[in-house]
C-alpha cells in the first residue's frame, strides 16, 4: 500500500516545526491541525528551519491515523495524519484502503479552505 503518487504540483516551505513524512502540513510550515485546513503533505522528515517539499495537487501518499476505506473522504487527524472524513475540512479522497494506524496510503489530494 502506498507506494506511488502522481503530485500534480509540489512547492517548497521552510518548516516552523519538527515535520514527519507523509503527514498534513500548513502553507506557514507546521503540522495540519486536527479537523482543519491543510497546504498539503509533506514528503520527507523536517527539522525547524529546513525545507521541506509539500504535495499540493495530485496525490500524495499519507499515514492514517486509522482504518479508512478506499474512496472514503479524509480530514486532517491527531499529528496530522488522515483520518476518515467526520465534521472537519475534507482534505483528500482515499485511493487505497488503510487498515489501521500508521498505515501509508495514496490519497487524492482535494484543496479545502477555511
Amino acid at each position: 500500500m502506498g507506494t506511488q503518487n502522481k503530485s500534480l504540483l509540489a512547492l517548497s516551505v521552510a518548516a516552523t516545526a519538527a515535520l514527519l513524512a507523509d503527514h498534513f502540513c500548513t502553507a506557514l510550515g507546521a503540522v495540519a491541525g486536527a479537523a482543519g485546513v491543510a497546504f498539503g503533505v509533506n514528503r520527507q522528515d523536517a527539522a525547524i528551519g529546513d525545507l521541506v517539499t509539500v504535495d499540493c495537487l495530485g496525490t500524495a501518499i499519507v499515514v492514517a491515523g486509522g482504518a479508512i476505506a478506499k474512496g472514503a473522504y479524509v480530514e486532517v487527524g491527531a499529528n496530522g495524519k488522515a483520518v476518515t472524513h467526520a465534521a472537519g475540512k475534507i482534505v483528500g479522497q482515499a485511493l487505497e484502503a488503510a487498515a489501521a494506524d500508521g498505515d501509508r496510503i495514496e490519497l487524492y489530494l482535494i484543496q479545502s479552505s477555511a
